[in-house]
């Protein structure tokens, strides 16, 4: 039997959207003989991403070779939603499930999570948004670093914790939960990394990780709250035996120096790369009018309030500039609120060049106005990179994408 694809329409209509609307996630839910809760996970999930994700997103349930009514049960769930595709695989394994679909989406973030949903949901945007920022390349949720909260059994407890220490022992790992079904990376990166990985079934992310690391990737981790199924049919023997011959392949692989895989560097987003050059433009022109104010000022202030004077009517203008042009806010609703928390980002800038301009004139008394400007521009330039960080990770922030459409309409 062939792979069999049932899409309603995201990985379909990828390919005809012109324009980018922000980065799609693609979170895969391997299934095997899961008709019992399928429906109950998928709908679950739906309605999370839906009501709290700020990101688009499509969820592919990935069937393997299931002999119970899983296939039908993905099948009705891919034609009643829009964000939900099923892929019927011919054979078993969740490595192979995965490779599958992360090796053909066209998605900015691929992702995984177990059908049983045992992961609390609240620690999915965490575990996403350092791959959309550019800052991290692969993150996993962990159940074994400090902060997680873990419900499970005396014996899948010992177990985890063995195999992870065995890792870290024998193979130099640094990550602390390999096992756990709730990981993520950034597509292009598990594309250049999924050639390499031979596992097709449980040690594939095993694998998959430890490639990273010696491939001097990032990888973040995300404490977890957790909750063992009860119903779980792993295997536990059979997979811990895989596994410890996995390692051994790894080890063997490792002393012969075949672990090397070309992967690309980290680099900015695509919205941060749209938005780099906007606020570059907007704040040359606003350090422009900025200078140009403060020399009219100091005729008759001191340095100091001049500077202070200055700063505060540029960054009025700076902060609506880049309210419009650099992160796409049109409208009059929360322009109040978006100056105050702008006004705060441009509080540290001020503080950054008042203390700079205060030690310019403790070591030069007598310095020159070419000096003060010299000295305000190289701080203005430093201070921007802190407004940029702030406006982006704060005022902006992805997670307020919703409010900030309904603003949009």
């Amino acid at each position: 039997m062939s792979e069999i694809s049932l899409s309603a329409g995201p990985r379909a209509r990828l390919g005809t959207v012109s324009e980018p609307r922000g980065p799609l996630i693609e979170i895969a839910i391997p299934v095997y003989n899961e008709e019992h809760i399928l429906a109950a996970s998928v709908h679950r999930l739906h309605t999370y991403l839906l009501e709290t994700f700020p990101y688009r997103f499509v969820i592919t349930i990935v069937d393997n070779a299931s002999t119970d009514g899983t296939w039908d049960v993905a099948s009705r769930l891919a034609l009643r939603f829009s964000e939900v595709e099923a892929v019927r695989l011919p054979q078993k394994g969740r490595g192979r499930a995965l490779r599958h679909v992360w090796g053909t989406s066209v998605a900015d973030v691929v992702a995984y999570m177990d059908v049983d949903l045992s992961t609390d949901l609240d620690a999915f945007l965490p575990l996403i948004a350092p791959l959309v920022s550019g800052h991290s390349d692969l993150a996993i949720g962990s159940r074994l670093s400090r902060g997680s909260a873990v419900v499970r059994g005396p014996r899948r407890e010992v177990i985890s914790r063995i195999y992870n220490l065995m890792l870290r022992t024998t193979l130099a790992a640094r990550f602390s939960d390999a096992q756990c079904g709730f990981k993520a990376g950034r597509a292009e990166v598990v594309r250049a990394l999924l050639p390499a990985v031979e596992d097709e079934e449980w040690f594939f992310d095993t694998e998959l990780l430890l490639l990273a690391e010696r491939n001097g990737l990032r990888i973040h981790e995300v404490p977890v709250d957790w909750v063992d199924d009860p119903d779980s049919r792993v295997d536990v023997v059979r997979t811990a035996l895989d596994d410890l011959r996995g390692m051994l392949r790894m080890g063997r692989r490792w002393l012969a120096g075949a672990l090397r895989v070309q992967v690309p560097s980290r680099r900015l987003p695509a919205g941060m790369r749209a938005q780099v050059p906007s606020f570059a433009v907007i704040g040359i022109i606003s350090t422009i009018a900025q200078l140009v104010l403060y020399g009219l000022l100091r005729l008759f202030m001191p340095v100091v309030l001049a500077n202070v004077v200055s700063y505060f009517l540029a960054a009025i203008a700076n902060t609506a500039a880049n309210r419009r042009f650099t992160f796409g806010v049109v409208g009059t609703r929360r322009i109040v609120r978006h100056q105050l928390e702008g006004g705060v980002a441009f509080l540290v800038g001020l503080g950054v060049s008042t203390l700079g301009l205060f030690a310019v004139h403790a070591a030069w008394p007598h310095a020159s106005r070419f000096v003060e400007l010299a000295a305000l521009l190289a701080l203005n330039l430093f201070a921007a990179a802190i407004r940029f960080a702030l406006l982006r990770a704060w005022v902006f922030h992805p997670r307020r994408t919703p409010d900030l459409e309904e603003e949009n309409r």
